[in-house]
């Protein structure tokens, strides 16, 4: 009996090492899921730089919570997220379903980039719900070890859109990015996969995003600029061919000429930017950096 005893102590004790150990370094273990699961899921580089959980008061934050962009964007990022508060329900911390009561991002910013072949909002939207889609209806991989959550609030407020495209010339304009809430996500269907609410909380940001930019034809300008960019080049190759036929007297001119030509059409150019520029600071009230 004592022996039976003992070896019951030792186990006991041994449990609560391993308990106190996962406990310790659960902030680092939540931060190292973020950045591996969510790269995994959006396509980009995701990085987190702070987790900070109290288990016992049910309180946590998030810090420096960074999406970057898809391959062919140029932005630094897609997402900068800012400061994300916790409110946990400790009494379910080891049940199958974890209720979280409140999650508060503050401070977001949105970098809304347009290029040739779309914009990376859109990308990063498309490339979640390929993700997802590989799972079926269920939501998540067979052997997803992980519990589900329930969320009964989600905000996201603060935020901020800045919108950048090449042919604006550097120049970006910062709006507004309206302040959102999610409710009840997982509650119908008794929890969801932390990919799933990852999947709704990047298209609740991109409908926010879309319909800050939605009344500007940001594709359109682009179209103009790149016509403006032809009709120039068209006018240096006039001052060529005129060489070519012209012979000697010709060549003379031919600096003076091209320059002539080029100038114009970036003085067109630069002009198209400084309209759209002005067009996107009507739009939002904002000023151009």
């Amino acid at each position: 009996m004592r022996v039976i005893l003992i070896a019951v102590a030792v186990a006991l004790v041994g449990a609560v090492g391993v308990f106190m150990y996962v406990l310790s370094s659960l902030d680092d273990f939540i931060q190292e899921a973020v950045q591996t699961y969510g790269s995994e899921i959006t396509k980009t580089k995701v990085t987190l730089d702070q987790v900070e959980i109290d288990l016992t008061s049910g309180r946590g934050a998030l810090r420096g919570l960074t999406v970057g962009n898809p391959q062919g964007f140029n932005t630094p990022s897609a997402f900068v997220l800012g400061s994300i508060s916790i409110t946990i329900d400790s009494s379910t911390i080891s049940d199958d379903v974890i209720v979280i009561n409140e999650i508060a991002i503050d401070g977001p910013e949105v970098t809304y980039e347009l290029g040739e072949n779309g914009n990376n909002i859109d990308t990063i939207k498309s490339n979640v719900e390929a993700y997802m889609a590989q799972f079926g209806e269920g939501g998540a991989a067979n052997d997803d070890k992980g519990p589900k959550m329930i969320i009964d609030d989600l905000y996201i407020r603060g935020g901020a859109v800045n919108v950048s495209a090449s042919f604006l010339g550097g120049k970006t304009l910062e709006s507004v990015l309206p302040d959102l809430h999610l409710e009840d996500i997982g509650r119908e269907e008794k929890g969801a996969w932390p990919q799933q609410v990852a999947e709704q909380v990047i298209a609740a940001i991109t409908e926010g995003t879309n319909s800050v930019v939605s009344g500007l034809d940001l594709e359109g300008m682009m179209g103009n600029a790149g016509a403006l960019l032809e009709g120039g080049a068209a006018d240096v190759g006039k001052v060529l061919e005129g060489v070519t036929s012209g012979g000697d007297s010709a060549i003379q001119n031919v600096t003076k000429d091209a320059s002539q030509a080029i100038e114009g059409a970036g003085q067109a150019l630069e002009g198209a930017a400084g309209d759209a520029t002005k067009a996107l600071g009507n739009l939002f009230g904002g000023s151009s950096d």
